[in-house]
């Protein structure tokens, strides 16, 4: 996209495609060595354990000796994009916006056999 040879400036050609020149000169670190195999472990221990935190991801690193803290253990699974999968609070809580609907046989008392029917709400007609 940017060209440092082109006889337009950096900057010009920074302002034609609307980026800031930050991002032109930004150079990625590369990742460490140590950094990877922690990533990996953290992957690893996520698929055997997808219900464990970064608390608890960095206790289980810590018993395998590697020395590394809860917030260092959260960012690492930011970037490779995992999280936790627990039950989230307010999940059973229904929408605001969802008809209630009135349950019709509340008082009725039912007598005989076939005074109260069921229908089967599953089956879909093509």
């Amino acid at each position: 996209m940017i060209d440092a040879t082109h006889k337009l400036p950096v900057k010009r050609q920074a302002e034609l495609l609307d980026l800031s020149r930050s991002n032109v000169y930004y150079l990625p670190r590369p990742v460490s060595d140590a950094e990877l195999l922690l990533m990996r472990r953290i992957d690893e221990l996520h698929l055997n354990f997808p219900f464990a935190g970064a608390r608890m991801l960095r206790d289980m690193l810590k018993l395998e000796g590697f020395e590394v803290g809860r917030k260092h253990v959260r960012t690492l699974m930011g970037k490779m994009g995992i999280a936790a999968l627990y039950r989230k609070p307010k999940m059973s809580t229904p929408h605001h916006a969802h008809r209630i609907y009135p349950y019709l046989l509340n008082n009725l008392a039912i007598e005989r056999p076939t005074q109260a029917w069921a229908t089967d709400l599953t089956s879909t007609y093509a």
